[in-house]
């Protein structure tokens, strides 16, 4: 799993059977303090209601995605599983 920030919603009039009616997300990874990492956008099917500027978990484990979906065929490798309230780290 890895953290993520939304960044913006991806629109596709024309999908996959098993992704209509779920919602589209553009997504980049961060770290524990909310910065960007990279420079590449995911696209991440969302089934919890994030939204941009929501700081999310991720999951791209395509098994896990699948299970979650309840498709074994579901054309989708990374799914939001937790809009998260906040990070903290004891060291």
């Amino acid at each position: 799993m890895l953290l993520a920030k939304v960044r913006g919603n991806v629109v596709a009039t024309q999908k996959h059977d098993q992704l209509v009616g779920h919602k589209l997300l553009l997504i980049r990874q961060v770290d524990l303090e909310e910065n960007y990492i990279g420079k590449n956008d995911i696209v991440a099917i969302d089934l919890i209601g994030s939204g941009i500027g929501d700081t999310v978990l991720v999951t791209q484990e395509g098994d896990a995605v699948q299970q979650i979906l309840g498709h074994k065929n579901a054309p989708v490798h990374t799914i939001i599983v937790a809009i998260v309230d906040k990070v903290s780290v004891n060291i």
